[in-house]
């Protein structure tokens, strides 16, 4: 059996895989605007953007949470929420497509991060992302709301064959995530080498132990490098990339656009080419897209480099979804790596 029949075998065993989400997630709101509906406003003579109508989805461990039930993965999520609108409309997102969200945690000292999008009818009848509107916490989490979240990851350890922890934000100790979270989950990870650990966190990946370790190549570059060599120079990348292996001593997984992926492990790295996609696309959540595909195929025994071929896949199908945050199911997925066109709908 080749690598190509191995995968798709695989897949066929999704539903079979249990995974829990934990830290950061938001709600995507995307507003939608067509200009012969604007008014100007008679309080302050601006115009005003009529919403013709909304669509909401859950974002960042949302996104990962989408794209894993849309491969049929089960998913239990863990996260912080405000008791706010939003939180509820998220909690709904969550509901809708068959993920445990009984293990969020609702605070009324938080807002739920939400990224509100715009979207404006252009002339060819396209809608086009405007300025974004962002509900952020700029204040931490207290203390008992990250031991919360520790409280119910600890209660589903045991049924889960792999922990993905979705660290977002830049700035530190501004979402979900905190340095005590960080902490709390590595020590986790060392004691249960039984289960898959994984984070993709932008700025603080160096600060995790004993779990395997996803960012992209501009975020190596800006965090790990201080900002010094060409993200786009793959030499530099693979040598940051071994170095960050060397300090952490577990895998790495470095995304590096449509170029695919580097696999970094103890015995080398492993170039892991993307699938080539023609015409527009939208690259909103593929980092998130990515994790699934990671974690779901490691979870189903495949090799780290085989794990990255579905990710390659899962990404590819997701940017063709234009104006929202794609999925992409295991048909969909078994189609590109056999070379095959995907039906997207």
């Amino acid at each position: 059996m080749n690598e190509n029949d191995r995968i798709i075998s695989a897949l066929e065993h999704t539903k079979d895989v249990t995974v829990a989400v934990i830290g950061d997630f938001c709600l995507d709101k995307y507003l939608y605007i067509d200009p012969k509906n604007d008014e100007i406003s008679v309080e302050t003579w601006l115009t005003a953007y009529e919403v013709d109508h909304k669509a909401i989805a859950a974002g960042v461990g949302g996104t990962i949470t989408n794209n894993l039930r849309s491969l049929g993965v089960k998913t239990i999520c863990i996260g912080l929420i405000g008791d706010d609108g939003e939180g509820f409309e998220l909690m709904k997102t969550l509901e809708r497509v068959g993920a445990d969200s009984s293990h969020m945690v609702k605070t009324d000292t938080l807002c739920t991060c939400t990224y509100m999008k715009p979207m404006r009818l252009d002339e060819n009848g396209n809608y086009k992302e405007m300025n974004r509107f962002d509900f952020r916490n700029y204040t931490p989490p207290a203390p008992y709301l990250e031991d919360a979240m520790m409280d119910e990851l600890t209660k589903v350890i045991d049924e889960v064959d792999a922990v993905i922890v979705t660290d977002q934000y830049y700035q530190r100790n501004a979402g979900a995530v905190t340095d005590g979270l960080r902490a709390k989950i590595s020590a986790l990870a060392g004691k249960r080498s039984d289960k898959i650990f994984f984070v993709d966190s932008r700025a603080f990946a160096a600060e995790y132990d004993n779990m395997i370790i996803k960012c992209n190549q501009f975020e190596l570059i800006e965090f790990f490098c201080g900002g010094k060599g060409d993200p786009e120079d793959m030499p530099t990348i693979i040598a940051e990339g071994n170095k960050l292996q060397k300090k952490t001593g577990h895998p790495v997984y470095i995304t590096c656009g449509a170029k695919g992926m580097i696999v970094f492990e103890d015995s080398g790295h492993t170039e892991v080419p993307g699938f080539r996609v023609e015409g527009e696309i939208d690259i909103t959540g593929a980092g998130d897209a990515t994790n699934a595909g990671i974690v779901t195929g490691l979870s189903l025994g495949l090799t780290k480099a085989e794990a990255a071929r579905i990710a390659c896949a899962v990404s590819s199908i997701t940017i063709r979804q234009i104006g929202k945050t794609g999925t992409a199911t295991v048909e969909q997925v078994a189609d590109v790596i056999s070379g095959r066109e995907p039906v997207i709908g």
